[in-house]
């Protein structure tokens, strides 16, 4: 029997996995830095270590007894203090694979981002890049630390690490692509640039878990894998189910009224010691105009997007959490744009 450990098991994507290996009769252990959120794994019967990222302990601790540790654990936001993603998403996956290493683990499977090729990637572009960042503080401590972890990869020894580059990740539960931009709607704060041309590189919660499983179960060490729905969606066919949730409309702008409106409202909500709802970086996530090619995870892993996106998108009308409405009056969504 297999023995999985995450990182960051309470997140969106850490329970997902959690779920999907305990029903594939796996054993679960994991840690995160959120005692609510690790009583989320627990509630399954999952043993959980509550610590920070960069406490050796405490990742030795959950990360002990295991095969393969699925590294999750990351600050995922558009922008913020250089430090603390260095510190997170950087130095955190060096102290997760020198732990995991240590305590006798074989595997670790590190989850990346599509955003290693920055912003302006080449139509089609493959795990080969080129990988830039573009000075996004994000973007940048993904490419670190995808870095750090395959300079742990020694077959030699015993030691494999699997890179694991998901697109656009949404599901119910997905902060950055559904519960973000549905509060965000709903305040009046929501509003695609270039009138909602940019493309969503979209990936169900749950075809990213199969892509990861195939990762593991074809044992690609050394590999980079880019994993999405393998389609580039328009962000107004993407969000316009956020928007039917929000039950408002779905605004557009020009690009440059939307990077004037975010300029403003920066200095105005921390005047009020508030935070504002996004930053101008932001909007460079609404902007990406190419696919990227998941022809190697299809070529080496045989793996193909089970859920398409107008099942994902019902998968979120039906959700009471995003849509507390739904006991009393069913939506009757339009999806055939999808």
């Amino acid at each position: 029997m297999t023995t999985l450990c995450i990182t960051g098991i309470g997140g969106f994507i850490g329970l997902a996995m959690a779920k999907r290996a305990l029903s594939l009769g796996w054993q679960v252990q994991g840690m995160d830095i959120s005692e609510p959120a690790a009583a989320r794994a627990r509630a399954l019967g999952i043993r959980v270590v509550v610590g920070d990222i960069n406490d050796v302990d405490a990742v030795s601790s959950a990360a002990s007894n295991a095969d393969v540790v699925f590294h999750t654990a990351a600050i995922v936001e558009e922008d913020g203090a250089r430090e603390d993603y260095e510190r997170v998403n950087v130095e955190g996956t060096r102290t997760v694979c020198e732990a995991a290493r240590t305590v006798g683990v074989k595997r670790v499977v590190h989850l990346s981002s599509v955003m290693v090729f920055g912003f302006d990637y080449l139509p089609e572009i493959s795990e080969d890049g080129p990988l830039d960042g573009q000075g996004n503080v994000y973007n940048d401590s993904k490419l670190a630390s995808e870095r750090v972890a395959m300079s742990f990869n020694d077959p030699e020894h015993g030691f494999g690490v699997i890179v694991i580059r998901p697109g656009d990740v949404y599901g119910p539960g997905s902060v950055p692509w559904v519960i973000r931009p549905i509060e965000l709607l709903r305040q009046g704060v929501f509003m695609l640039p270039d009138n909602g041309r940019g493309v969503i590189n979209h990936v169900h919660v749950e075809n990213l878990i199969d892509g990861v499983l195939l990762a593991i179960q074809h044992d690609a060490c050394g590999e980079a894998f880019t994993i999405t729905d393998g389609l580039a969606t328009p962000s107004r066919v993407f969000f316009k189910t956020h928007a039917l949730i929000a039950g408002t409309r779905l605004p557009t702008a020009p690009t440059w009224v939307l990077k004037a409106l975010l300029s403003a409202l920066g200095p105005a909500y921390r005047a009020l010691g508030k935070k504002p709802p996004a930053s101008p970086e932001a909007m460079k996530f609404l902007l990406r105009k190419n696919r990227y090619s998941i022809a190697k995870a299809q070529r080496l892993l045989g793996y193909a997007p089970r859920i398409r996106l107008s099942e994902g998108m019902a998968d979120l009308l039906a959700d009471t959490t995003l849509n507390p409405k739904k006991n009393q009056q069913k939506p009757k969504p339009n999806l055939k744009g999808y």
